[in-house]
């Protein structure tokens, strides 16, 4: 059996739903930290949104600066997110950049816009 150079149209699909799933909740986390932002009292923004409580009471407000930063993260990681769809959508999602080989199902669960296995990734940390 050769090694297999790319996944799956089926596993393409499942990878899509995961990535759309991540890309639906970073989405909603994005705005919920832009509307903090423009709104600093952050009196609407109650608990609507179980992953982003940065105003919650009781809890040391981060600041704004600490909000701009979590921010651009997870623009970044949006942005992480909507280029593994194209991959998908050109049938080379899940390939190593470095190695061409296929980053493991695992891996890619855990990290959908992963374009590097975990070994590439390594080496690429000890070429330094």
């Amino acid at each position: 059996m050769t090694e297999k150079t790319r996944y799956s149209d089926e596993e393409l699909e499942e990878f899509r739903q995961i990535i759309n799933d991540k890309l639906a909740l970073a989405k909603r986390d994005y705005d919920q930290m832009m509307r903090v932002l423009m709104n600093e009292d952050g009196n609407d923004v109650d608990d609507t949104s179980p992953t982003f409580k940065v105003l919650e009471e009781g809890s040391a407000t981060q600041s704004k600066e600490e909000t701009i930063a979590l921010a651009a993260r997870q623009q970044k990681f949006i942005q992480g997110l909507q280029a593994a769809l194209i991959r998908i959508e050109n049938k080379t999602y899940g390939i190593d950049r470095i190695t061409g080989k296929l980053i493991p199902k695992e891996r890619l669960r855990i990290v959908p816009h992963a374009t590097l296995s975990v070994e590439s990734k390594n080496n690429a940390k000890h070429a330094h």
